[in-house]
C-alpha cells in the first residue's frame, strides 16, 4: 500500500518572513564581500594623514584624486602595468592556443596510448606550484631565461587545466559535424579552426579570463625569476615596492591597487556573456 505524505501548507505570512530573512542574509554576505573594496577605494582618495585618523571616517576632508597620478610618480608603476598586461595577454594567447590544440588531440584524434597519456597529464594538476618552483627555476637558468619576459610567460602556459576543460567541450560536439566537413573537402586544420573552435567560444572565454587573472595576480614566480625589478616587474611585484621606501604611503598603495583592478574588471565586463554561458554549460558553477 502506498502512502502519500503531504507537506503542511505554508501560510503567506511564513513565506514573507522566510523571504525577508533570506534576503537579509544575502545582503549581509554581499556587504561583507564588498566592504573591503569600498574601504580600498575610499582610502585611495584620502590624504596621507587621514588614513589612520581618529575618529575614523570613510572619506577624508577632501577627495584627493591626485593620489592616482602620484602613485605613478612614486614608482614606475606605469611600467609595471605595461609589463603585467604584456605578460598576461601573451600568456593567455599561448594558453588558449596550446590548450585548444592539445584538447582537440586528446578528444578527437585517435592515436595509441592517448587515454593513458591524458591521465598522466591530468595527474599533474595535483602537483602544487610551490613544488615546481625550484625545478622550473633550474630549467629557466639552463635556457638562459632568468630575468626575462619569456620566463614569466612560458613555464605556466602548458598546464592540464585548460586542456581538460576544453576537451570536455570538444566531446560534447557531435562527430557528424566534423565528418560532414571532411566530406566537403575540409582538411584537419580547417575542421579544427573553422568548425570546432567557433563552437567552444564560451569555454575559450572562461579559460581566457581565468588565465589572464592568474598571470595578472601572480606574485611568487615573478619574485623569484625577476632580478631587474624596476624594468621587468609586474603589478603584484611592484605593489610591494610601495612598502619601505620613504615610509608606507597607504593612500598611494590603495590608489595603485584600484588601478590594478581595472584590466581584470574590463575583461570580465567584455566577456561577461560568454563567461556566464561557459560556466553554466561546463559545470564550473557547481551544478
Amino acid at each position: 500500500m502506498s502512502e502519500h505524505v503531504h507537506a503542511a501548507p505554508v501560510s503567506p505570512w511564513a513565506r514573507r518572513v522566510r523571504l525577508v530573512v533570506s534576503h537579509a542574509a544575502l545582503y549581509l554576505v554581499a556587504a561583507a564581500f564588498v566592504s573591503p573594496l569600498v574601504y580600498m577605494v575610499a582610502t585611495s582618495l584620502k590624504r596621507a594623514d587621514e588614513v589612520f585618523g581618529s575618529p575614523p571616517s570613510l572619506l577624508g576632508s577632501v577627495l584627493r584624486w591626485e593620489n592616482y597620478s602620484e602613485a605613478f610618480e612614486f614608482l614606475p608603476f606605469g611600467r609595471f602595468v605595461i609589463n603585467g598586461l604584456a605578460v598576461a595577454v601573451c600568456g593567455t594567447v599561448v594558453v588558449l592556443v596550446a590548450s585548444s590544440m592539445s584538447a582537440y588531440a586528446f578528444s578527437r584524434l585517435r592515436w595509441r596510448g592517448r587515454d593513458g597519456v591524458f591521465l598522466v597529464f591530468l595527474a599533474t594538476l595535483m602537483i602544487p606550484q610551490e613544488v615546481l618552483v625550484v625545478p622550473m627555476f633550474m630549467l629557466m637558468r639552463w635556457f638562459g631565461w632568468v630575468d626575462s619576459y619569456q620566463a614569466l610567460i612560458f613555464p605556466w602556459a602548458f598546464t592540464a587545466f585548460g586542456t581538460f576543460m576544453l576537451r570536455q567541450f570538444f566531446l560534447t560536439i557531435p562527430e557528424e559535424l566534423a565528418e560532414s566537413a571532411r566530406l566537403d573537402g575540409a582538411g584537419a586544420v580547417r575542421v579544427f579552426t573553422s568548425i570546432m573552435l567557433p563552437l567552444i567560444k564560451p569555454a575559450l572565454a572562461v579559460l581566457a579570463v581565468f588565465t589572464f587573472i592568474n598571470y595578472w595576480n601572480s606574485f611568487l614566480w615573478p619574485l623569484i625569476i625577476i632580478n631587474s625589478v624596476d624594468e621587468k616587474a609586474t603589478v603584484p611585484l611592484g605593489l610591494q615596492l610601495f612598502f619601505g621606501q620613504q615610509g608606507t604611503q597607504w593612500n598611494l598603495i590603495m590608489a595603485a591597487a584600484v588601478i590594478s583592478m581595472a584590466p581584470t574588471t574590463a575583461l570580465l565586463i567584455i566577456l561577461q556573456k560568454h563567461l556566464v554561458r561557459g560556466i553554466a554549460t561546463s559545470g564550473l558553477g557547481g551544478r
